[in-house]
Formats: structure tokens, sequence, C-alpha cells
């Protein structure tokens, strides 16, 4: 099908305003100075970020619809290229100390802010600092644990001078780790470790509030901010690597509604967006849609501290109760695969080989074996009647429903257990799950760097992540041994029997892994969407 496409982001803007909404950590609206905004060149690529950003600031975005557009208009010392390997971004080298604890990043001398600053080591360790620092309250803070002195900080039994994260000259920064991991490189591709401009952050508390006021240091600049409609950034001319971004500019529509994205997908104005959910297996099929991995899970969570999920066999019943290959194959119909773990596909171990297809399926689909631990588990508490269950979901796209109804049948079919089903405002759930306040919630992880660790460490005792009240001494000490383990062999032997305690334990269980269906206009090239959540636009192309 011809689309005539709107380059001009105005029109689609016009046609959206009616039906756009934003989230409940929408910045304020209006005072939006756009005499930074450009309309100029001719390739301007429309994607739809599907939300307002819940914020611009490196060390406070930490979900998907802040770090896509971020990771565009900020860049770290590491960027992940086209095969989603760590290469050298801002900084031109790196060294390694011979026990594996010191790195030694050497930045380059033509990186600079959008304002034209030189970027500075001294603006890495002002960040670093900044995101473990208490005061700031970052969500992502856990991230550096591997920094000598970070979470002592973090946790208020530090100062700031025992973070070892040092400029030694304008040019140069010095991490001291406590542990010789080689997935740091991977993690400091994660935008918490984004630099930021000190001077600006220090002058100006709201300076990644609108885009007349952001400082960026990436491929692209923030032009233009509307909120809760579009952000729109136009190619960074300061930028080291200028020359390698050929978009002269990306728009980031906020439509959270799938079917309004199709439509205007359809009409020209978006170059890319993800197919509605019931349309998206006869899009598949078509051969319209591409799928890429995606690392990360969802999952549902049981609140551990609450009857009757405070027995195992109980929580283990309701886990195998539950036929994923129907949710994956008849509700979601998107080409997943339903998860027998917690760890997804795309982590390879030291021997090359997965380290799902190594762990492989913890456990499975069995009626008998539910109905049976259900019995074992009342009998335990001195349950004559099983407690009331509610399955709480957030409101939003249209299969977190269609899933929890589906449940919510296969318990009354496969335990003769009623369940109620509670929508929650999308608003509010997280404040509400981290609160302890969800019997049983549905839930979601995306990998924040490319090692196994990241999903298991969520639920140590006291993790933010957590959000469960589990506590097992054995698997903290195992997630311990493994981030002190230098041998990656055996460490990845730690992985694996943490992976199989917690889906013993079954303080979750997960249903199926994501992967990423994209719709995209043949004119587009050269985008990257990293399994671990990240879209690039550096090398992103239109040739319409």
């Amino acid at each position: 099908m011809q689309k005539k496409w709107l380059v001009g982001t105005m029109a689609a803007t016009m046609m959206l305003a009616a039906c756009t909404t934003g989230t409940s950590n929408d910045a304020e609206p209006g005072g939006n100075d756009n005499t930074n905004d450009s309309d100029g060149g001719d390739k301007i690529l429309i994607v739809n970020n599907g939300a307002e950003p819940v914020s611009l600031d490196p060390q406070i975005a930490f979900e998907s619809v802040s770090s896509a557009p971020l990771n565009n208009i900020m860049e770290g010392l590491m960027r992940l290229n086209a095969e989603h390997v760590p290469e050298e971004a801002t900084a031109e080298r790196y060294e390694v100390s011979e026990d594996g604890l010191t790195y030694t990043f050497y930045l380059r001398e033509n990186a600079n802010w959008s304002n034209g600053d030189p970027v500075t080591a001294e603006d890495f360790e002002y960040a670093w600092k900044r995101l473990v620092d208490p005061e700031t309250g970052s969500p992502a803070a856990f991230l550096a644990n591997l920094i000598e002195g970070a979470t002592e900080f973090y946790e208020g039994e530090g100062t700031e001078e025992d973070v070892m994260v040092t400029a030694l000259d304008e040019k140069t920064l010095e991490v001291v780790l406590n542990s010789p991991q080689q997935y740091f490189l991977n993690l400091i591709t994660n935008p918490s470790f984004f630099p930021v401009h000190k001077d600006t952050v220090e002058e100006d508390g709201s300076w990644h509030q609108e885009a007349s006021t952001y400082v960026g240091n990436g491929p692209f600049t923030l032009t233009g901010w509307d909120h809760n409609t579009e952000l729109r950034m136009t190619r960074n001319d300061h930028y080291w690597d200028a020359e390698s971004v050929a978009l002269d500019g990306a728009t980031w529509l906020m439509l959270e509604d799938q079917n309004t994205a199709y439509s205007l997908y359809e009409q020209g104005g978006l170059h890319t967006t993800t197919p509605p959910a019931d349309l998206a297996e006869e899009l598949i099929a078509s051969g319209e849609v591409d799928l890429y991995d995606q690392a990360g899970t969802y999952f549902y969570r049981f609140l551990t501290t609450e009857e009757p999920f405070q027995n195992k066999k109980i929580r283990q019943a309701f886990a195998k109760a539950v036929d994923r290959e129907t949710i994956v194959e008849s509700v979601i119909r998107q080409n997943q695969r339903p998860a027998g773990g917690f760890v997804a596909y795309g982590f390879p171990e030291p021997s090359g080989e997965d380290f799902r297809e190594v762990g492989g399926d913890l456990f499975a689909y069995d009626v008998e074996e539910a109905q049976q631990l259900l019995r074992e588990g009342m009998e335990e508490e001195g349950y004559e009647t099983l407690p009331n269950v509610t399955i709480s979901y957030s409101s939003g796209p249209a299969e977190h429903e269609r899933i929890a109804e589906s449940l919510q049948q296969m318990y009354a079919e496969n335990l003769e257990v009623d369940v109620n089903l509670e929508v929650v405002e999308s608003s509010v759930f997280l404040d509400r799950q981290r609160g302890l306040e969800m019997q049983m919630s549905r839930s979601s992880f995306i990998a924040d760097y490319a090692d196994p660790i990241n999903f298991l460490e969520s639920f140590i005792t006291d993790s933010s992540m957590n959000r469960t009240a589990w506590s097992n001494e054995t698997y903290d000490q195992l997630i311990a041994d493994s981030k002190a383990e230098a041998d990656e062999e055996r460490r990845f032997e730690l992985l694996h029997e943490a992976e199989a305690l917690v889906l013993d334990e079954m303080p979750f269980f997960p249903l199926y892994f994501y992967n990423q269906p994209v719709l995209q206009h043949e004119s587009v090239s050269g985008i990257v969407r990293h399994p671990v959540g990240y879209t690039e636009l550096k090398w992103a192309d239109l040739n319409e």
C-alpha cells in the first residue's frame, strides 16, 4: 500500500490531540519555550513512544517510556552496537587492571554537550555519585552495587567520598569495583549511567523538564516537548560522531492506545509502531510484522505475607494450574515463548550455550499435581475453605485484562477456585504493588543490562524489585556469591542454583517471554532494537 508520509508532525498532532493521554507522572504542561525547535531537514522519523516520559533525568528515569528517547539524546561511556555488544562511545578507550577491579576510561577530546561545552570526566563522576546519593532517591541506585562504596552510600552507611568513581583529569575517569565482573561494561550502557551537565543541574533543578533547558550529549538534541503529545529531537551537530547520524530528526508521539497508533500508521502519520493485540496474529501471519528478541518476562507475583499465599504449596498450585501455552497461543497471539523460568533467552554462558537452554523448564503445567498441592497446602494451614483471592492488574493494554480473565477461568476449571479480578489505574498500580497492598498482581521485567544476574537479583530480601515480601537466606547468599565470583563458569552455576530455588519457592510465576513485534515502513532502515529494551536511532535512515 502506498502511504503519504506526514513529515511535518503538526498534522499528526492535530489529528490525535483529542485521543492522546498521558501518565500519572506527566510533567507540568505549558511553559514550553520552543525557540530551539527545528522543523528543518527532510528526514524526520516519526515513532510512537506510547506515553509521556516519566523523566528525562538519567538518574531518575528507570522505565521504557523514558529510556527509549533518553538513549538518543544522551550517551554513556559505552553504547550497545548493532550486534548488542558494548563498544566505546563517549569513552574513546578503556583499560582494566590485572585483577579486574579498576577500570580507567579515556573520554574523547571531541565529546561535547549539545550547548558546545566539553563532556568531562567530572560530569560522569558527578552523575554516578548522584545516582547513588540517598537525596536523589533514584530507583536505579542498586545498579551501581558493583562500584566500591556505592551500596554503603545509598543505604546511608557511607559517604560520597567512599564511592570509588574519580575524575583523574578532565578526560580520564577511574572506577574501582568490589568484584571483577565482566558484565560491568554491559551494565554501564544503561541510561542510569549517562552523564549530566554538572553546571546545568546545579543551576536549575528542573533542567530536564523542558526542551528549552535540556542539555544532552547524544546523537540527537531535544528541541521540542509538547507534554503528553510529542517529543521532537534533531541531529546534534556537537555530537562526536555526528557524521554517522543520517536522520535530520525524530518525533516521538505519545499514543497509549495501540489501535489509534495503528490507524495513524496506516494513514502515513507514523513510520513504525507496535501492532494492536487484536490484529497482531493476522498481521504477523501476513508477514507485515517483524519480530525482534526482547530480554523480558511477563509474570505474576504472590504476596507471601498474606493468606493464602504464605503457603508454598498453595503458591505452587496456582502456578502449575496455569496453561501458559494457551495464554501465548490463544490470548496474546504474538509468537511469544511460554516461560518455564524467569531468565529470558539471549544470555550466553561461557560455553556459548544459552542460559535458558541450559536451565531448561523449571516448572510445568500439571492440573493433577496442582490439585494435590492445593489440598496439601490447605491441610497444612487448616483451611476448610480457601481464603478469598483477588488478582490485580493495571489498566492500559488490553492484554492485561485478557490474561487476568484467562487465569480466573483456569483456576475455576482446574482448581475449582473462584478468584476476584481487580483493575487498578496504572497511575497508582506500581505504588500499591511496592507498598505490598496486592495479594496477587501482574508484573513485567525488561532487562536493564545483558546478564542473568539482572533478573535474579530482583528477588533478594528487601530489593525494591521484590514486591512479594519473600525472603530466603540461601537465595540471598547465592546471589551474593555470584556477584563475588570471578570465575564465569562457577558464576553461572550459582545463578542456575538461584533460579531453581526461587522457582521452587514460587513467590511469583512466569507466564511468557517478551518479544518485540514491530510494524515498520519499507522506507525505514537502520533502527536497532536491543533485547534489553533500548531503541537506537543513531544509525537509522529514511529513504522515501
